[in-house]
């Protein structure tokens, strides 16, 4: 499983909607384990302001490569980029949430977005 990478982006631009691709191993511990360890990190951090927006099972990949093959697409809102950066850094996530994680996904893809000003 590839590692979460922390990209150098501007602070200060406001919310981000974190595109979660996700391929189970395990959907039971994914839901049942990670998804509260989860909760409870951003809780013990103090973060305010993360929400799911949006949870969908995939029906079929339409236009993807052959070996993309994806469970669930899952819509995370962050107050922020450095909200994300230092739940997905601290030493409770890793500690605590990652290893679940990890327990339950096969493959995941997670690709940080900001809301587009028309």
């Amino acid at each position: 499983m590839q590692e979460i990478k922390f990209p150098d982006i501007t602070k200060g631009q406001g919310p981000v909607v974190m595109l979660n691709l996700i391929r189970f191993k395990d959907k039971k511990v994914y839901f049942e384990q990670y998804i509260p360890a989860f909760g409870q990190v951003v809780k013990t951090l103090g973060i305010e302001g993360v929400k799911v927006r949006f949870v969908s099972e995939v029906v079929a990949n339409i236009v993807a490569d052959e070996h993309e093959q994806w469970d669930e697409v899952v819509l995370v809102e962050y107050p922020s980029a450095e909200a994300f950066m230092s739940i997905a850094q601290s030493e409770a996530y890793q500690s605590i949430a990652n290893p679940l994680r990890v327990a339950g996904t096969a493959e995941l893809k997670l690709i940080m977005t900001r809301e587009a000003g028309f």
